[in-house]
């Protein structure tokens, strides 16, 4: 509900604001300079991040896939630093999401072949291709992404199917995992229970970061006034209705308790054990996580670009590659920092972060359309967003609300982040910024 309530607002601006920045671009022509500072400054951590906990998931997916075909990369290297992975059953798998397995079967972990991992090499080096593929060009970039949906989708449908068909065919296993529907609370705030509800809401809105990317190339749309209104919310409304079907299936298949991992469907689809269906899923899964990773850092170029040619940040970070025409600086700079987090953070902590950026996002977009409505009602708009000011403020409370349910130190995190854009725009952006030395 949330989302769609700032996919709405994110449809007004696009049409009405049809160039790259998204938010960043949103909030300066409606809240002014240090607005918009704030939400570019967020938006580069959120799609930073946001990059490196889908390499997470792509390093955990591709080790699932190459085990089918009976390859075994080193454990060390396919996870953050300090995780425990254990030999079991002939595969390496993270202990958490084999612990619950070992118990039942009265196995101590400690007594299989058992690794401390160090750094994931393979998200690492996954960021680092995509990035290459980024500096090489827009139009090359969208080829790879077309090319790659269809296979992700074709692996989306193959799962619906595959789990669909053995929920029906094992009722007593799915309703085993799905009781109870809600797992009691813990004790402590966000563990089960409602309030574990609330703060998977709010994690969970790292999913719905995409059609905030879709805003940021608007510049490279054909039709922007048409087309980023349609695929906004086109792409919510679609993409909502198959996380529920894959949610669903998933935690049918396998118990919630095991599915902290960072390739949940790949491990649901072995637990069918329709070996097909496994590799043709994890294919694309890989697929798709690899579209996502191009998609977010597409977005984190263009965002940097915005702000660049603002005066907001230094020229070096909006330059263009005088044979490929792209903001190839900053690619290489961002793509190799996202490189780094994909390596040692763990993927836990990576999507908070993420989904905090994005829920701020929200909140400043939904603002503006309210504000812009009562400055400027006159201003033709392609695409209205229905019922304001209702759209935008249940927009702004439901984003501040799952904001809240998140942890503290996810508030620590992003508050230090927000500390350091502002040293630099008061040391730098403030100086240099092309509309108020214009004025």
């Amino acid at each position: 509900m949330g989302c769609g309530f700032a996919g709405l607002c994110y449809a007004e601006f696009a049409s009405l604001i049809p160039i790259a920045g998204s938010a960043y671009t949103y909030g300066y022509a409606t809240l002014g300079e240090i607005f918009a500072w704030i939400i570019g400054w967020d938006l580069i951590l959120e799609y930073a991040f946001g990059a490196a906990t889908v390499a997470s998931g792509w390093s955990s997916t591709l080790v699932a896939f190459l085990q089918d075909y009976g390859i075994h990369l080193p454990p060390q290297v396919c996870d953050t630093p300090g995780q425990v992975w254990v030999q079991y059953q002939s595969n390496w798998q993270p202990l958490v999401t084999i612990q619950s397995s070992l118990t039942a079967a009265g196995t101590d972990w400690q007594s299989l072949p058992h690794v401390t991992t160090s750094f994931n090499l393979l998200a690492f080096l996954a960021i680092l291709a995509v990035t290459t593929i980024l500096v090489i060009g827009i139009k090359e970039s969208a080829n790879f992404n077309t090319g790659v949906v269809f296979v992700k989708l074709a692996a989306v449908i193959t799962f619906i199917g595959v789990a669909g068909s053995y929920v029906l065919h094992h009722p007593d296993i799915a309703a085993a995992n799905w009781h109870p529907i809600i797992p009691a609370n813990t004790g402590a705030f966000g563990a089960f229970g409602w309030s574990g509800i609330a703060r998977g809401a709010a994690v969970v809105f790292f999913a719905y970061i995409g059609f905030d990317a879709v805003s940021t190339a608007a510049q490279e749309a054909r039709n922007p006034q048409k087309d980023m209104p349609f695929g906004i919310l086109g792409s919510l409304a679609i993409c909502t209705v198959l996380y529920i079907l894959v949610a669903g299936l998933l935690t049918g298949v396998v118990n919630y308790s095991r599915l902290n991992t960072g390739a949940p469907v790949s491990l649901a689809i072995h637990e069918t054990g329709v070996a097909w269906g496994s590799r043709m899923v994890n294919a694309g899964a890989l697929a798709g996580l690899s579209t996502v990773m191009l998609v977010m850092l597409l977005a984190q170029s263009r965002v940097l670009y915005s702000m660049s040619r603002d005066g907001l940040l230094w020229k070096w970070a909006g330059e263009i590659h005088p044979k490929f025409r792209t903001p190839w600086k900053s690619t290489i700079i961002v793509g190799v920092f996202v490189a780094i987090f994909a390596g040692v953070i763990p993927i836990a902590i990576l999507g908070e972060l993420v989904s905090i950026g994005t829920l701020l996002a929200f909140v400043i977009v939904c603002a503006g359309v309210w504000v812009l409505r009562v400055r400027n009602p006159e201003l033709a708009r392609p695409f209205r967003t229905p019922w304001v000011p209702f759209v935008p403020i249940m927009g702004i409370l439901v984003s501040l609300l799952l904001m809240a349910a998140l942890p503290l130190d996810t508030w620590i995190r992003l508050a230090v982040w927000l500390v350091i854009g502002m040293v630099i725009y008061y040391t730098y952006g403030r100086k240099h910024s092309r509309i108020r030395n214009r004025a």
